[in-house]
């Protein structure tokens, strides 16, 4: 069965040679080859300002610049987020970039003034979010137990309905040996062969 793929590459360097930015096409050339629709939104190729009031979020629109990136996530049945850990977290650009498309009206919506839940506004879409970091994975995990990933899981994604979200870490990134770094492009072509 094919699917919706939307590939969003959270690395704030525009640089060709970086790790995250190969590990995204890998999935997505295979997830094409596979018959799979693949869009992509590369952060580092976009300009958009950043968020700073409560009303913006609420009832500004958003940015021309990010409209495109806003419908792919509505059109996506299943996103795939790349990015670099930088502070434990993920960097504030790909923040800046949610809090921008995960608004009102477009990913969830406020209950009516009679009461009520949240509702949430992509529920049937599922995501894996792809982490590279200096440190060990395990060291991630265990020790710093996954703080900002489960943020991201928790508050932003699940919080608008994406689920099930599965993660993909890679650590210790910079010593790596070209070995390890075709295994690492091999198991994201498995990843979008079968849309995961």
């Amino acid at each position: 069965m094919t699917r919706r793929i939307l590939i969003v590459v959270g690395h704030p360097d525009p640089s060709p040679d970086r790790l995250c930015r190969g590990l995204a096409n890998a999935y997505g050339e295979a997830a094409e080859k596979a018959g799979h629709a693949v869009r992509r939104v590369d952060l580092a190729m976009l300009e958009f300002p950043m968020l700073q009031t409560m009303r913006e979020f609420e009832h500004g629109a958003i940015p021309e610049s990010l409209r495109d990136a806003a419908d792919a996530i509505v059109w996506a049945e299943h996103i795939v987020f790349v990015f670099p850990l930088w502070l434990g977290t993920m960097p504030a650009l790909l923040k800046a970039f949610l809090e921008q498309v995960m608004r009102p009206g477009t990913a969830f919506a406020y209950p009516d003034k009679g009461g009520g839940f949240t509702r949430t506004l992509l529920r049937g879409r599922s995501a894996r979010v792809v982490v590279t970091m200096g440190m060990p994975s395990v060291l991630y995990r265990l020790w710093f137990l996954g703080h900002g990933l489960a943020g991201m899981r928790r508050s932003i994604l699940h919080f608008v309905g994406i689920s099930p979200v599965r993660e993909t870490l890679f650590g210790m990134v910079a010593g790596a040996t070209a070995a390890t770094r075709t295994k690492w492009m091999s198991q994201m072509r498995k990843f979008g062969e079968r849309a995961l």
